[in-house]
């Protein structure tokens, strides 16, 4: 026996162990899952998961690094919920995209997934209870807020935010061709194809015909079946559709990153690293912000982040979209709210493990 063949003996040896463990642990998950349809308890709970993956990562001395760590486990937490109760999550659209992406990498591969046209759809389908869950944009590091989805928080009541997460968005470069001089045609979302002008421009791209798509999902779909054209999109939508991916980061800003939620209609037990996102219309009197703001420091609760858009009723009055630490049921957080209850509008839209 060679020394490949050796070790190949001993992975599979592994394997088989691996396998027989996670059949052990599924029956303790389905058990779970019996006890929280009875008591009516949310299958998911970003919060137990957090909680499951610090612990690994503490205990790993091995060659897995912490993003391996979560790749494998976000995986098999996905596979778990759906033998305690499969759930429906709707994605703002199309299968492809950037969201979509991100849902998979929480809700896994077997996850029922529903693709939408526009954030408002995910919430009302949402409220109306044809899916569990929904996953949505909220702000982009270079493009800034998504004002759709911060309007939606503020419209429909009982949907909560249960979770974020932060990816980095990098866009590849997929193609039947296996040369660049034979690729007579580009397709991507022009927003896409506008953010990588610098790669174009460095392999001689340019003046080779750009057609716009309305997602770069499209534009994937497109070059899947034109063997001379190319796809700017996310790595996803090229394996959706089967491109190869010539190139797999071409964006001209690496540090591109977009901040998502996950929708639900549960509020979460406290956790460790917790963050609080609430809406906020202040008293339309001379320094009502700056007090109403100024009683987050005398609580010493750590804001993280201020936006400001317009309530959208007669003049000009403005809402404000609020993320600082914290859990809703924290005694400093309470006393904050406790304190504005008979000054300011407070609208809370869920606290959650802080994604980053």
């Amino acid at each position: 026996m060679n020394q490949i063949e050796m070790y190949r003996n001993a992975i599979d040896a592994i394997d088989d162990q691996i396998i027989a463990l996670l059949n052990e642990r599924m029956k303790s998950v389905k058990a779970i899952g019996l006890l929280k349809q009875t008591s009516g308890t949310s299958i998911y709970r970003p919060e137990r998961e957090r909680e499951i993956l610090d612990r690994l990562k503490k205990i790993n001395n091995g060659d897995l690094n912490d993003a391996a760590i979560e790749a494998v486990f976000f995986e098999i937490f996905a596979v778990s919920r759906n033998l305690e109760m499969p759930e429906k999550v709707a994605f703002l659209g199309p299968k492809g995209s950037y969201t979509h992406q991100v849902a998979q990498s929480r809700f896994g591969a077997m996850g029922n997934y529903l693709s939408l046209n526009c954030v408002e759809a995910v919430f009302r389908v949402l409220a109306n209870k044809e899916a569990k869950y929904g996953v949505v944009p909220i702000e982009n590091n270079t493009e800034g807020a998504v004002g759709e989805t911060l309007d939606c928080l503020g419209n429909y009541d009982e949907i909560k935010i249960v979770s974020e997460i932060y990816m980095d968005i990098h866009h590849s470069f997929a193609t039947l061709s296996e040369d660049l001089e034979h690729i007579k045609r580009i397709y991507s979302h022009p927003q896409g194809y506008n953010q990588c002008r610098k790669f174009l421009e460095e392999h001689q791209l340019l003046d080779v015909e750009f057609i716009p798509t309305k997602s770069t999902a499209e534009a994937a779909q497109k070059a899947s079946k034109e063997p001379k054209s190319a796809a700017i999109c996310s790595h996803i939508a090229a394996k959706l559709y089967n491109v190869p991916i010539l190139f797999g980061k071409i964006e001209d800003n690496l540090a591109n990153k977009t901040r998502f939620l996950i929708l639900s209609d549960f509020k979460n037990k406290p956790g460790e690293h917790n963050k609080t996102s609430i809406l906020a219309k202040t008293d339309d009197k001379p320094g009502g912000l700056v007090e109403f703001l100024q009683s987050f420091q005398d609580n010493k609760v750590n804001l993280t982040k201020i936006e400001s858009r317009p309530a959208k009723e007669r003049g000009f009055k403005t809402v404000f979209y609020l993320d600082f630490e914290g859990h809703i049921d924290d005694e400093n957080v309470q006393n904050v709210l406790e304190q504005n209850k008979n000054k300011h509008q407070i609208k809370w839209l869920g606290s959650y493990v802080a994604g980053e």
